[in-house]
């Protein structure tokens, strides 16, 4: 990947970055009253190592947490992944944080057009895994500050899908007698 396409994939105000639909941790809070779901967003960004905390069409300084939502429902910000990249991000009301597939293209060639093109089967899980669990980590780390019912990590997740078991392309998080109960993708 070239220096430019790395750059830009940090960029807030390249349209590109938000193209290509969501690679997301969602978390489920169950009952989230505003000081929860403040309490969640601040623990999610602190985990995530989220840097700025922007809204709206201007990119507005916010502070991350419940009451940023009112400005137009979309949180941005970047983040620096395992592999030391830096990328786009962002949080919406519904409680999760979403890496932009566009920002990822641009720092890992292996992800191509996923998940619609012919490297989006069990090979995608080359570089779906680690990321996974890198975001189960930030999930755990949130839910030592706020306990939640559950966590999905994918592409695009339904959060709506039967709470008792994932998909084979969506990993999950359950609260456990030792802790957080990880199931991984497995296709």
């Amino acid at each position: 990947m070239d220096r430019e396409g790395v750059a830009a994939a940090e960029d807030l105000r390249d349209a590109e970055n938000w193209t290509g639909g969501f690679y997301e941790l969602i978390l489920i809070l169950g009952a989230a009253d505003g000081d929860r779901l403040d309490r969640a967003v601040g623990a999610l960004w602190r985990a995530a190592g989220v840097r700025e905390c922007r809204a709206g069409a201007e990119l507005v300084d916010v502070v991350p947490g419940a009451d940023a939502f009112a400005v137009d429902g979309h949180l941005r910000g970047t983040l620096t992944l395992p592999s030391g990249a830096r990328v786009v991000c962002g949080s919406y009301t519904t409680s999760y944080e979403g890496i932009e597939l566009g920002g990822l293209v641009r720092v890992d060639e292996r992800i191509g057009g996923y998940p619609f093109d012919q490297r989006s089967g069990v090979e995608s899980l080359a570089w779906r895994a680690p990321l996974d669990r890198w975001l189960a980590d930030i999930a755990v780390a949130v839910y030592a500050d706020v306990p939640f019912t559950r966590a999905l990590i994918g592409f695009e997740v339904d959060e709506d899908a039967d709470s008792t078991a994932g998909t084979a392309y969506t990993a999950r998080l359950t609260p456990g007698t030792d802790g957080m109960d990880y199931q991984p993708a497995t296709s």
